[in-house]
């Protein structure tokens, strides 16, 4: 999640390109109230390296933002920044050549959405359902994030006839068992876990909260959370497998060659730029007609999706 200040380099229909009106979403969240303080610039904020915080903020920014109540989820879960991930579905619907959203919900849309491993948040529906309308299948191999995801829409009946849980019973598998004959998607979207093990995510967390500590005044510093905290979440399959970022995209890719006629746009977040060039390679050799490398900055971060597709558009 970006502070106020690192968020104009957003896509530019993004909402959140301008800073956070914690007045604003405080009335439409009072429980974000107890989060928010003035730093030394005396400016209202919150402690980012809190991860009841961060969730906190989440929630607020999707009631307020995109009428979605009471979201919600695990403690220790993924918590995704809502900037960041608006931004995807914002990139993705500039690549398919639709018009800008608004701030309202938009109506039904004939847009088709799978989402590979939407975790207990199911943030990528939730937005692009609120942002264009969009029809939304949310497939994960852990029922429980299903689960959870499946009472976020039953708080909010609206998105009940756009998104489709579908639980994946083959971990080895990404569209097989999920998309059905005579199916056909406008789009799929992925977040895929980046680490290579549970070591490597908790240097990764260290990192970050040794970033937002820098940015803290010392008095700050002492309140923190906790070194070892990871600010947003995220267990097992959701941040780390065998091989990485680049060998999980290695297989979604090889396989969603199999369904080349029944999607036309697949694509992925990709963390590590270095991934990049081989991914590339290995579609050119699958026969892909089209390959895009979108980048995608918020604040310092600096990340990109990589989509592509086997028909022609």
């Amino acid at each position: 999640m970006s502070t106020p200040n690192q968020t104009k380099e957003l896509h530019p229909n993004n909402l959140h390109n301008r800073p956070y009106d914690f007045t604003a979403l405080i009335a439409a969240h009072p429980a974000l109230a107890r989060f928010v303080a003035r730093n030394q610039h005396q400016q209202l904020t919150i402690d980012f390296a809190d991860p009841e915080a961060v969730k906190t903020l989440n929630a607020a920014l999707l009631e307020h933002h995109y009428h979605i109540k009471d979201w919600h989820i695990p403690d220790g879960a993924l918590c995704p920044p809502v900037p960041g991930r608006a931004d995807y579905i914002h990139y993705m619907a500039q690549l398919l050549n639709l018009a800008a959203s608004t701030a309202t919900p938009a109506p039904a849309s004939p847009v088709t959405m799978l989402d590979i491993g939407t975790g207990s948040s199911g943030i990528y529906p939730l937005l692009a359902t609120q942002l264009y309308g969009w029809h939304c299948v949310a497939s994960d191999i852990n029922q429980q994030s299903l689960d959870n995801v499946a009472n976020i829409i039953a708080a909010n009946p609206a998105l009940k006839p756009r998104i489709e849980l579908r639980h994946q019973h083959d971990k080895h598998q990404f569209f097989a068992g999920i998309i059905q004959p005579g199916e056909h998607y406008d789009l799929s979207v992925c977040n895929p876990p980046f680490h290579t093990s549970e070591a490597e995510a908790l240097k990764g967390s260290l990192r970050k909260l040794k970033n937002l500590a820098r940015n803290r005044s010392a008095a700050d510093e002492q309140s923190s959370t906790g070194a070892t905290t990871l600010n947003f979440g995220g267990q097992a399959a959701e941040l780390w497998c065998n091989g990485g970022e680049r060998l999980f995209l290695k297989k979604l890719i090889k396989e969603s060659h199999t369904f080349a006629e029944q999607c036309r746009w697949f694509s992925s977040l990709v963390s590590k730029s270095e991934n990049v060039p081989p991914l590339t390679k290995q579609l050119r050799k699958l026969g892909a007609s089209q390959i895009n490398e979108i980048p995608m900055t918020q604040g310092k971060k600096i990340t990109r999706v990589l989509a592509w597709s086997f028909t022609e558009q």
